[in-house]
């Protein structure tokens, strides 16, 4: 077999349907777009949420609630037990990235108490959790807070 005597299964490929194409080949006429209307026209497109010129459902129910995203601070989560694997004595978000916890270097981290650690660990981060601080300190470690 090469690759010359390779077909598509039969009925696997159809002939593009040609519209307006006069009475004898079935979508003749109207082309298959049925009577009148803005649908049937040329050059049509549905906007996304249009009614027909009702008011749109997106614009009837009422505003709630608030969103802050403008001014939103965005962390990447570190949690102990992903640190507790580590070997390092000193974790900064360079050692985080390296070892593929974290994924930028750009957006600053904050540790969660998540896991408990057996043995000091010197942690620097953006942030930490109450808990998370708590946890490290009772180790004997320290909770260094980089960037202000």
């Amino acid at each position: 077999m090469r690759v010359h005597n390779l077909s598509p299964n039969r009925r696997a490929v159809r002939d593009r349907k040609r519209v307006g194409r006069g009475p004898g080949s079935g979508h003749g006429k109207t082309a298959g777009r049925g009577h009148k209307g803005q649908k049937s026209r040329s050059g049509y497109s549905r906007k996304w949420g249009f009614e027909g010129g009702q008011m749109p459902l997106y614009r009837r129910i009422p505003k709630r609630g608030f969103n802050n995203a403008m001014f939103a601070r965005e962390y990447q989560a570190v949690n102990l037990e992903k640190i507790k694997k580590l070997r390092h004595k000193v974790i900064t978000p360079e050692v985080l990235k390296e070892k593929g916890i974290i994924k930028k270097l750009n957006v600053p981290v904050k540790i969660l108490a998540k896991g408990e650690l057996t043995r000091a660990y010197e942690i620097h981060a953006h942030k930490f959790s109450k808990q998370a601080r708590e946890k490290i300190e009772a180790a004997g470690g320290k909770a260094i807070v980089i960037g202000g």
